[in-house]
């Protein structure tokens, strides 16, 4: 209970949710205004006024229940794929952006299975060093799967940008990146088999976290052994594209990720062609030089022995 002082001598009593609600009501009265939510009744009429002059809604959550593909606005496209568009989408009522990837299930089965995968994973992984997934939907033959939106882009499109990234910025990313793979290889069990820059995102504050686990798989048991031939081969392993029995582990994205800061920190891809091309004509090639030439290492004369060691290990 609540005491409200109307004189010296008296005391008045009140519940504290009925003062809150009369409290509210005299405001009200004075400035002779009605105002739910959007809507706003006064001497000059109704009207509906700006989301600016409403009290903005606490931020969505991931899996958020109120969450709801009517409540968001599309700002553009960010990103296509193989069936499906990435795009910039904003909530109308917490102004939040996001990224909506939407998926047309008119595809092949095999592909039906992952992306039910990688729905699978999305809802079920928990951790700062992987982009978040909010919610996901299926209307009119569309999935659609809504992620926290990377304001940086991914590594990819900053390497466009900067062609090489020191070694000081690198140690930050690839922290980051391990602390997400360790998530994902010791709490969950999932080989990611499709780690490269395009899959690597970034944010302002200089977070990265991985993303798209379309081609990923979950082990059924802690031996971490498989012996399937998917993803991007550039950045295979060699003993992932050989598939032998003995099978691959979650090392294959470590080699992966070595890889990637190789790539990063030299401005070019670690396997390039004799002729200095842009890339392989023939994919055969490449897959040819991966499996049987020595692993690429940095030049000791451009890095430091703990960067070169560590690309070496």
């Amino acid at each position: 209970m609540k005491k409200g002082s109307l004189s010296s001598g008296l005391k008045l009593t009140v519940p504290a949710s009925d003062w809150g609600s009369f409290t509210k009501f005299l405001s009200e009265s004075e400035s002779e205004t009605f105002k739910a939510g959007d809507l706003l009744v006064d001497k000059e009429g109704v009207r509906v006024v700006s989301e600016k002059e409403v009290e903005a809604p606490p931020p969505i959550t991931p899996l958020d229940n109120q969450l709801n593909l009517a409540d968001i606005d599309t700002i553009k496209v960010i990103g296509k794929g193989n069936g499906g568009i990435v795009q910039l989408v904003q909530h109308k009522w917490t102004n939040q952006f996001f990224a909506l990837k939407e998926i047309h299930m008119n595809i092949e089965e095999p592909i039906h299975r992952q992306i039910a995968l990688e729905l699978k994973i999305n809802q079920s992984a928990q951790c700062p060093y992987v982009v978040v997934c909010y919610q996901s939907f299926y209307h009119n033959g569309v999935i659609s799967i809504i992620f926290e939106y990377m304001d940086g882009g991914s590594l990819e499109d900053l390497l466009n940008k900067v062609k090489k990234i020191p070694e000081s910025y690198l140690a930050a990313i690839c922290k980051q990146v391990l602390k997400g793979l360790m998530y994902l290889h010791h709490e969950k069990y999932i080989i990611h088999r499709d780690l490269k820059p395009s899959n690597l995102l970034i944010n302002h504050r200089g977070e990265v976290k991985i993303t798209d686990f379309g081609v990923s798989i979950i082990m059924e048991n802690t031996s971490g052994q498989a012996n399937t031939f998917i993803g991007t081969h550039s950045y295979m392993s060699p003993e992932r594209i050989t598939t032998n029995q003995s099978g691959y582990d979650y090392k294959s994205d470590i080699w992966s990720l070595g890889l990637i800061l190789l790539k990063c920190a030299t401005g070019q891809f670690p396997y390039t062609p004799p002729d200095q091309r842009e890339g392989w004509e023939n994919i055969f090639q490449l897959i040819e030089v991966i499996v049987e030439k020595p692993s690429p290492t940095a030049p000791p004369e451009d890095f430091s022995p703990e960067f070169c060691s560590f690309i070496s290990a």
